[in-house]
């Protein structure tokens, strides 16, 4: 990546003193000011009165413990966070993650990159992230609903259709956020449809919010690779992970004549190149709740499972990392270059290491970054506030319509903000920049709070 403009190598060694160990969060403002150097020397007002800086320290930081009994009888203890970034936009918005490596730290990361993620969709909503190190992985229904029910008791007092309004992430899907709305109407006495996203169709959910940041991952990319007068048509795709994201952007580049050839799990990869069966793998993913293992059990005639190496040494056109932060790493974007790849998009939050994104952009490999390629989810979660607060439903032909064109929109910006401050074809840059200044005139309009 490029070096930290000089005016700004302050406020970074500030980061890094008032934030220790904190290595993702560090690699995200890292990022953002590699960027935003050249607006600071065209615009130099946007040093002044330290805007900079309150966007890089959390508006609010909540560290609590969650207590829960497991099946056994047994106390268990968690511990919970919700990171408020920044609402200079509106309430803050941004997904709850459960996974035994969330940290402050990953939060921290998280509801940075989700402040200038919300940022480019246009829409009224601030950036913040929350979760805990709880692993749901393993454990019976009863003991997710206490686990939910113990966390939102706490979280409760933080949050509201105004003030936060949480959302799913990692190990937190439709499930969980039903246990914890249940929790919040029963502590609150309020039928408050917009303090969670996420939701059930029957319960104030919003159609497509589940096949949102796949869906706009895919819609970003086609509109990237069409900068080329290309498409998805014909094109062999390798899609990290098989989860939410991962899947639905499975489904919809399949839909839009790409052949997925590949996906993985935290225990291995498979590799299939007549095409994943996205139905099959719905079904041992969202219903049986299995593994890729037992999805290529199953395509037994045509499916090679992988328990071990690496899923991007699997030749493609176009690789679209969906799994988590970090899992790409300069060793695997040099094999992807190596084998041809011409797109990359991040559907996961920061799968990219600082070395492998800066290969992809020393190739002239079309990069997509997840700040703006996995928006779609952060979109749609906004149009079901806005369906809530109508008390609306929208059909999922309409939802998918508004979805795609405010990820062209996105694109476009980005496309446009990189090429004017001279970055031409620099989604990074583009993404960085044009969020960096939403939030920043947001700021400077405020006041000093």
């Amino acid at each position: 990546m490029a070096d930290v403009h000089e005016s700004l190598e302050p406020i970074y060694s500030q980061v890094l003193q008032r934030n220790a160990g904190e290595t993702e969060f560090h690699q995200a403002v890292r990022e953002v000011l590699d960027s935003i150097g050249r607006v600071v020397v065209k615009n130099p007002s946007y040093a002044s009165n330290a805007v900079i800086e309150r966007i890089c320290e959390p508006e609010r930081q909540i560290i609590f413990r969650v207590p829960w009994v497991d099946d056994r009888g047994d106390v268990q203890i968690n511990r919970g966070f919700r990171v408020g970034f920044n609402s200079a936009l509106g309430p803050y918005k941004g997904g709850l993650r459960f996974h035994p490596s969330v940290n402050l730290g990953i939060i921290k990361f998280l509801g940075f990159e989700q402040i200038f993620k919300n940022a480019l969709t246009g829409l009224p909503i601030g950036g913040g992230k929350g979760g805990a190190d709880f692993d749901p992985k393993g454990r019976s229904e009863m003991e997710i609903m206490r686990f939910c029910q113990s966390y939102m008791t706490e979280l409760s007092r933080h949050i509201g259709e105004y003030t936060d309004v949480p959302a799913g992430d990692i190990g937190v899907g439709q499930r969980e956020i039903g246990f914890m709305f249940g929790q919040y109407k029963r502590m609150t006495n309020r039928y408050e449809s917009g303090v969670l996203t996420g939701k059930g169709l029957t319960w104030g959910g919003s159609r497509v919010r589940k096949e949102a940041t796949g869906y706009g991952a895919a819609f970003f990319v086609e509109r990237m690779l069409g900068t080329k007068s290309n498409n998805f048509d014909g094109k062999k795709v390798v899609v990290s992970g098989s989860g939410n994201v991962a899947i639905y952007t499975i489904e919809k580049i399949t839909q839009m004549g790409g052949r997925v050839i590949a996906c993985s799990d935290s225990d291995g990869y498979v590799v299939e190149d007549g095409g994943i069966d996205c139905e099959l793998l719905k079904e041992i993913k969202e219903v049986k709740r299995g593994r890729l293992s037992d999805y290529a059990k199953e395509r037994k005639a045509t499916a090679t499972y992988y328990a071990s190496g690496s899923i991007w040494n699997t030749p493609c056109d176009v690789a679209m990392p969906s799994a988590t932060q970090n899992e790409l790493n300069g060793k695997d974007a040099l094999a992807l270059i190596n084998n041809g790849v011409i797109a990359v998009g991040e559907g996961a939050n920061m799968p990219c290491t600082p070395e492998a994104v800066k290969a992809f952009l020393e190739a002239g490999v079309l990069f997509a970054p997840g700040k703006a390629a996995n928006a779609g989810g952060v979109a749609t979660s906004a149009l079901e506030m806005q369906q809530n607060a109508s008390r609306d439903s929208w059909t999922f032909e309409e939802t998918e319509q508004r979805l795609a064109a405010i990820m062209q929109k996105i694109h476009d910006r980005c496309a446009r903000t990189a090429e004017e401050y001279g970055l031409e074809g620099n989604y990074v840059a583009g993404a960085n920049i044009a969020g960096f200044i939403r939030v920043a005139e947001a700021i400077r309009a405020l006041g000093v709070i």
